[in-house]
């Protein structure tokens, strides 16, 4: 494994954050010109919500929280030959690159800025202060762990993509939960309440996982 590994799993996440935006924007044009075509569900089927709705904090922090998921997913699977390990990691790849392309897509529909002026977590009724070894929130991996998933080959960067991946979906459920209680618009409840089903399903999965290699959560 050469030390160009990260520099192109880091390329690679940003050609297809861009990609997804690109669609979701795509998408949400579709639904400005022609509403009575759009979900009840969509976004424009209700008044854009404030700079500082629940609908907008959560957006903005889970395209961050989320960006860091498919960052670790592109490096685990560049570390093992499993196939169920590579599979997940595929998987949270597609579903979270996806939403965090319709979470942006929502906000540049909406008119309101893509990062907060403000500390993240707010719209949760309290705030979180970035630490210092680069976890942006809560359940996000820090610079150090995510140097030592990079530096891990096989099972071991199994166990620990694993680890860190149920912590990080523990703390997305609990924000999804927070925005399906108290989101304005139907596009963020019905998204953040699949996001509560869906990682709540893979916690369970990586859990299975762990127990397989051995190893706790």
């Amino acid at each position: 494994m050469t030390a160009l590994a990260p520099v192109r799993s880091t390329r690679r996440l940003v050609l297809a954050g861009a990609s997804v935006l690109l669609v979701a924007l795509g998408l949400v044009a579709l639904m400005v010109v022609r509403p009575s075509a759009a979900s009840p569900s969509g976004a424009s089927s209700q008044s854009a919500p404030a700079e500082d709705s629940v609908d907008a904090g959560f957006a903005r922090d889970m395209a961050i929280h989320h960006q860091q998921a498919v960052e670790m997913s592109f490096i685990v699977r560049d570390r093992t030959d499993d196939e169920d390990v590579r599979r997940l990691a595929y998987d949270i790849i597609n579903t979270q690159a996806n939403q965090r392309g319709m979470m942006l897509g929502w906000l540049e529909m909406w008119g309101l800025p893509k990062s907060a002026a403000g500390p993240p977590m707010k719209w949760m009724g309290h705030t979180f202060t970035p630490t210092d070894d680069g976890s942006l929130m809560p359940g996000m991996a820090t610079d150090a762990e995510l140097a030592a998933l990079t530096a891990a080959k096989d099972e071991k960067a199994e166990i620990l993509f694993l680890r860190l991946m149920t912590v990080h979906h523990r703390a997305g459920a609990d924000m999804a939960q927070a925005a399906a209680g108290a989101a304005k618009t139907d596009a963020i409840r019905n998204l953040a309440e699949g996001m509560v089903r869906g990682q709540q399903s893979e916690i369970g999965l990586m859990a299975d996982m762990l127990k397989d290699r051995g190893a706790k959560p």
